[in-house]
């Protein structure tokens, strides 16, 4: 390899991180900073949220889209309330008896804030009818009255029972009467005779007292026939006393509420409605010795006292409601149920309203992966922003398993804007199996994983820094603690002109580094801290990078970190495992024979190589068809593996090492090991960039480092890659002290040229390779193959072969 070559694709130490300064920061400290309460770099999706709340049309609702940590609930939240401040307060609502059917309770709309005072109304109604009755029905003027009645009855009475008795003196007869029965019995010398007596008259004697009796029984009928009619005349003229009764006394009870409550026409109604129920159950519940008034209160409360839906603070603005978990009940209430007995009931007492009752008039904020989780839930949402009503009821009543009674409430207007907060996957997935998200959910508020440079870019971070520890009660951040900070982020990044928009990494880094700081016992939270949290952080999570570390060492894991082998090559793996991702080398391994198999993929074979790792192999053959292949067919059997890797592979990073060791194979070069190599490769033999270099870099750097640098080791990385290496402090030093190098190709033939040590040749304009050269090599290689192949045809055809034709 000639040394021009591989300066020209070294990187410079420069080249490899962009570190963000100290005076990069005009403070010292962020407690100088003003607060930002911002989100940092989500202009667009800011606009959207923007639009999506001031946007009054129905379907209009609003999807919040992105992976967690970016700030997006947090933000979401603020900006609704925010808003919310600035709109109307919504009106209160109670449920109250709906007397001609209580299965189906009624709802009132009161104005805000007026719900409890109308609640408290009632119950001092409540308390004035425990008073006043049945104290009305004691009063002398009612009894006097109900006197009358009952004297007009029993004269009535009287004056029949007196005809009779009169009759029955003329025939010798005494009239007995008590409360409930009238009786004949014989005279004799005006004495009332016993049965001893009555014995020892002559027969015909008895025979005219019984008869006398008898027709005096007919005539006693025949006077009391209208008896009925009397007793229902009376029966009637008490029901109408009480009914003026309890009216007179109602009025100076219900009046004060009806002119309350005078512009309500819902209230009205059910005043009235109170009122007429009243006429019919005073007198049984209220009139009643046995009941203590507790008791009373109670049954009243029962029947009269309304049911709070919801009610709102007097020029709170609208409602932002959070549901946490929600589920069916928690959204849309619930029918509670008690049991007497053991038999279920219930009333519109316990109707228990939902987040949906609440956020009514504002803002519903939900996250999607749980809400997608709930039985029923998603359908009956989207019932109920289609007719715009909310409605109360069990999911379990429509499916037939509610065995009992259940109630079936008043439906409420609903008006409300639901924000759902999820993930990328999840939002496509509904637009595409559900026609009626996209109907729904018209907005999009899409936040993104990594936010541009700006010139206010680094400002608004320090300043959300200083909003954040400010808010946990934690020590202010200097200014390289800041720097440090920032440069942390563009790793996460993986770009050296952009930040992390996962803030909640950054801040829980932020956490570690102060509790390090109160460890130390120190003021403010410096550099130092942040890289002992840093280092605290890779030993917690690396037991399973230094394992395979240690059996690489061993040699239980074979990577050759020096000398040259024919078919071999290192390739770079990121492994994730749980919160910590790192980079491990991998041994690339190929081997080629005669024959028509192509290129077998040994992964794929076996089940592990994923569609994308697949996908990379048969770009391979499309480039080596192309590249090498244009005056014979492309027939070779070959097969490719990642050497000792026992699990699922994915990703096409691995096809230039794969590319590399096909061409060593097949031109029997040998490649140099003190390299490791990464990149994607097209049919035209371009090098794509990759993701997780800086993790692939590091792990081979420390392997490389264990094992003692040389010198010669380094990794080779798609020219692409360049802008997203933000690199570790030890390997920058070992690139600074060129113990080690970074790579940058464009094309397989640059990295090849590296890991061969010597130009492969380029084509001239015949499209022939240089004599001896390492693609020249692989054409005659591969036409060797061709022939064969050609000469085993012909054979099996019986014909002769072209290399038995002395041509």
């Amino acid at each position: 390899m000639s040394d021009p070559l591989a300066a020209s694709l070294r990187l410079a130490p420069d080249a490899l991180t962009r570190p963000f300064q100290p005076d990069q920061f005009a403070f010292t400290t962020t407690d100088e900073l003003e607060p930002f309460f911002g989100v940092l770099g989500q202009e667009r999706a800011v606009e959207a949220l923007q639009f999506g709340v001031a946007m009054p049309r129905p379907g209009y609702n609003v999807f919040v889209m992105g992976e967690s940590g970016t700030g997006r609930f947090s933000f979401t939240r603020r900006y609704l309330r925010a808003e919310a401040k600035r709109l109307e307060t919504p009106s209160d609502w109670v449920y109250v008896n709906n007397f001609d059917e209580q299965r189906e309770p009624r709802v009132l709309e009161l104005p805000q804030g007026s719900a409890g005072a109308f609640i408290e109304d009632m119950g001092q109604l409540i308390g004035n009818l425990l008073s006043t009755f049945p104290a009305v029905f004691e009063h002398p003027s009612y009894q006097q009255k109900k006197s009358t009645i009952d004297r007009v009855f029993n004269q009535r009475y009287d004056k029949a029972l007196d005809v009779i008795e009169k009759l029955a003196l003329e025939k010798e007869i005494a009239l007995y009467r008590d409360s409930t029965n009238i009786a004949f019995t014989p005279m004799k010398d005006g004495k009332s005779m016993d049965e001893a007596d009555f014995a020892q008259l002559p027969e015909a004697e008895r025979e005219r007292y019984h008869a006398d009796i008898a027709a005096l029984e007919v005539r006693l009928n025949e006077e009391l026939a209208s008896l009925p009619q009397w007793k229902r005349e009376s029966v009637n003229q008490v029901r109408q006393l009480n009914d003026e009764t309890i009216s007179q006394a109602l009025e100076p009870l219900l009046a004060p509420l009806s002119e309350k409550y005078a512009e309500n026409a819902g209230v009205q109604a059910y005043l009235q409605a109170v009122q007429v129920n009243l006429l019919k159950t005073v007198v049984e519940q209220l009139v009643d010795e046995n009941r203590t008034e507790a008791q009373g209160r109670q049954l009243l409360e029962e029947q009269y006292s309304p049911s709070l839906v919801v009610g709102h603070p007097v020029d709170g603005g609208a409602p932002v409601v959070f549901e946490p978990h929600p589920t069916y009940d928690n959204l849309f209430g619930r029918i509670e149920y008690s049991t007497d007995q053991g038999a279920l009931y219930t009333s519109y007492r316990q109707l228990r309203p939902g987040a949906l009752h609440r956020a009514n008039g504002g803002f519903l904020l939900l996250e999607a992966e749980k809400l997608l989780g709930e039985p029923f839930v998603w359908e009956a949402l989207k019932r109920a922003l289609q007719s715009r009503k909310l409605k109360m009821e069990s999911p379990l009543a429509e499916l037939g398993r509610l065995a009992t009674v259940t109630l079936t409430p008043e439906f409420i207007p609903l008006q409300v804007k639901v924000v759902i907060i999820g993930s990328r996957q999840l939002y496509y997935t509904l637009q595409d199996l559900d026609p009626d998200f996209q109907e729904m959910f018209r907005v999009l508020v899409d936040f993104d994983e990594d936010i541009p440079l700006a010139e206010d870019s680094l400002e608004q971070f320090a300043q959300l820094l200083k909003t954040r520890t400010h808010e946990e009660g934690m020590a202010p951040l200097t200014a390289a603690a800041v720097a440090r900070l920032a440069t942390y982020s563009a790793r996460l990044a993986e770009h050296q002109g952009r930040l992390s928009a996962c803030i909640g990494d950054i801040f829980q880094l932020v956490s570690e580094a102060d509790f390090v700081r109160q460890l130390a016992r120190d003021e403010v939270t410096d550099v130092g801290h942040i890289e002992r949290a840093l280092r605290a952080k890779a030993t917690r999570t690396g037991r399973v990078s230094a394992r395979i570390l240690d059996d690489i060492l061993a040699g239980v894991i074979l990577i050759d970190s020096e000398g040259a082998a024919i078919g071999k090559c290192n390739g770079l793996t990121v492994l994730e495992v749980g919160d910590s991702a790192f980079g491990m080398p991998a041994r690339i391994s190929a081997s080629v024979y005669p024959g028509g198999s192509g290129i077998v993929d040994i992964e794929r074979e076996v089940n592990l190589g994923q569609p994308i790792h697949s996908k990379g192999v048969m770009i391979l053959t499309g480039y080596l068809g192309s590249r090498y292949a244009q005056e014979f067919p492309l027939e070779i059997s070959a097969s490719i593996a990642l050497e000792q890797s026992y699990g699922y592979v994915d990703g096409d990073s691995a096809s230039l090492g794969e590319c590399c060791a096909l061409i060593s194979a097949l031109s029997r070069t040998p490649l140099k090991q003190c390299f490791a190599i990464t990149g994607s490769i097209n049919q035209f033999g371009e090098v794509q960039a990759v993701g997780g270099v800086n993790e692939k870099i590091e792990g081979f750097f420390r392997l490389c480092e264990a094992r003692g640098l040389s010198g010669e080791q380094g990794v080779i990385i798609p020219f692409a890659n360049v802008s997203t290496l933000m690199l570790d402090e030890r390997v920058l030093d070992a690139v600074r002290q060129q113990r080690f190098h970074v790579y940058a190709v464009r094309q397989v033939d640059e990295a090849l040229s590296l890991l061969v040590g010597e130009a492969v040749g380029s084509a001239g304009e015949s499209g022939a390779f240089p004599e001896g050269s390492v693609n020249a090599r692989v054409v005659a290689r591969l036409r060797d193959i061709a022939q064969i192949g050609m000469a085993d045809d012909s054979k099996e055809e019986g014909t002769p072969s072209a290399t038995g034709t002395g041509k």
